[in-house]
């Protein structure tokens, strides 16, 4: 390969986002509630965030955390955040629907995608959870897909190499594999040797730091929340991590 593969990364917050501008990113991934994998940030932080960097911004279109089956009136409310996420000046939606016999839902993506043109369309890691990847590949790319995010249907990765490149040159020039799972300086060489892959994803936990809050202490017994996240710390993007991570290409 030639050239440097894409780089893009997903996180949370305007701080995050320029940091990962300047770090080198060529694009970013906005969320909110990264501990459940992403779901649609408010139309608040898609504003902030537009302000903040020139880099394109891929919004997430997922209502809620768990399975990605959608009840009618949660694909309605997809509608909606395409419709805001292409007011506020987002360059693309990450999105990903499954019927209940697990595969793609087709018809519901491709409604989706044609909506946000001409907005990009990323089809997200739903796409891992089918139980066919190559017919989830055709299927995607029926639907209208740009790109599709992909471990190989692995937890990360550097486990699924061989699938990924089998992805890889089955999409061709017909739709991207945007590889993902945990991609990190200390193994991304391998994985984009081993893949072929045009472009890579890294989550916002692989190149942040963990910032103390600046906030009072008290509460330290309180837990708000299922989720494990800490009150008095958080997560922001590393523009040094991200300069490290690019170098290792």
């Amino acid at each position: 390969m030639s050239e440097k593969p894409l780089l893009e990364i997903s996180l949370d917050g305007g701080e995050s986002a320029l940091a990962a501008e300047q770090g080198g990113a060529c694009r970013i991934e906005l969320c909110a509630n990264l501990l459940e994998g992403g779901v649609t940030p408010s139309a608040g932080m898609i504003a902030a965030v537009r302000r903040r960097v020139s880099i394109p911004i891929h919004v997430m279109i997922r209502p809620r955390g768990g399975d990605f089956c959608y009840s009618d009136a949660e694909f309605e409310a997809m509608r909606h955040d395409i419709d805001a996420a292409k007011n506020l000046g987002a360059d693309g939606i990450v999105l990903g629907i499954l019927d209940s016999r697990g595969n793609i839902d087709v018809e519901r993506a491709s409604e989706l995608i044609h909506r946000a043109r001409p907005m990009s369309a990323t089809f997200h890691r739903a796409f891992d959870f089918v139980p066919d990847l190559n017919r989830a590949l055709e299927d995607a790319i029926r639907a209208g897909a740009d790109r599709i995010l992909t471990s190989g249907g692995k937890s990360k990765a550097e486990d699924a190499l061989e699938a990924l490149a089998a992805l890889v040159q089955k999409a061709g020039s017909r739709v991207t594999i945007l590889v993902c799972g945990g991609v990190r300086a200390h193994n991304v060489n391998k994985i984009v040797r081993g893949t072929q892959a045009r472009e890579i994803h890294v989550g916002q936990a692989g190149v942040a730091d963990s910032v103390p809050s600046t906030a009072s202490r008290a509460g330290p017994n309180i837990r708000l929340g299922e989720a494990a996240g800490q009150v008095h710390e958080r997560r922001i993007v590393s523009a040094e991590k991200v300069r490290e991570l690019i170098e290792a290409f």
